[in-house]
């Protein structure tokens, strides 16, 4: 089974990329997803963060309130090492066991999708790494426009990353993402057509 990290900044095009691998029929494990798992009401990922924060990090029916926390975790390092801290073992521990699933059935390609795949030291579970990339003015636009933040709101999410630069060094594939989304399905078919569907 050959697994390919799938990894980018915010608003970089990353989630479109995952989307046209689930579209082709790849599976693709969703880091966020997991990261949302990991939280629901009732989990140990939530009881440890109320433990931490309080219950101001929740909504009233109990759930975690991700606006709240977000504030947080954005606006202050300490904050975002402490929540990645209690949550990320619990994350590995999920994404491990789906790809045990993968392996079982025996196929020959999935895509990891972490947005801090290299922040959290998943390279070593990739046989290779994409990066979409796009430049810092593009990413704030987008979240302006997609998201409602300010510039400043916008910079903070940026740099609580790691730089794109320091991502595309590490990365075996870099697909460039200022384009048109035809340009990049395309990059996506293509690399499928040369890698997996001509086998």
């Amino acid at each position: 089974m050959r697994v390919i990290g799938l990894t980018g900044g915010i608003a970089s095009g990353k989630t479109t990329v995952s989307n046209l691998f689930k579209i082709s029929g790849v599976p693709v494990i969703d880091a966020d997803l997991v990261a949302r798992q990991v939280v629901e009401r009732g989990t140990a990922g939530l009881t440890a963060l109320v433990n931490r924060f309080g219950e101001s990090i929740l909504n009233t029916d109990g759930t975690l309130n991700r606006t709240e926390l977000g504030q947080r975790m954005f606006s202050d390092d300490a904050i975002r090492k402490e929540v990645n801290d209690i949550l990320q073992p619990l994350i590995r521990q999920e994404i491990a066991g789906k790809m045990t699933d993968y392996q079982e059935q025996r196929k020959s390609l999935i895509v990891l999708d972490i947005p801090l795949l290299f922040e959290m030291h998943y390279e070593s579970l990739c046989d290779d790494i994409i990066v979409v990339a796009v430049s810092v003015e593009t990413q704030i636009t987008r979240m302006e426009k997609r998201n409602g933040y300010t510039r400043q709101e916008a910079l903070e999410r940026i740099q609580s990353q790691m730089p794109l630069e320091e991502k595309v060094k590490r990365a075996t594939i870099v697909w460039s993402n200022e384009g048109t989304l035809q340009e990049l399905e395309q990059k996506v078919h293509q690399w499928l057509l040369e890698n997996f569907l001509k086998k």
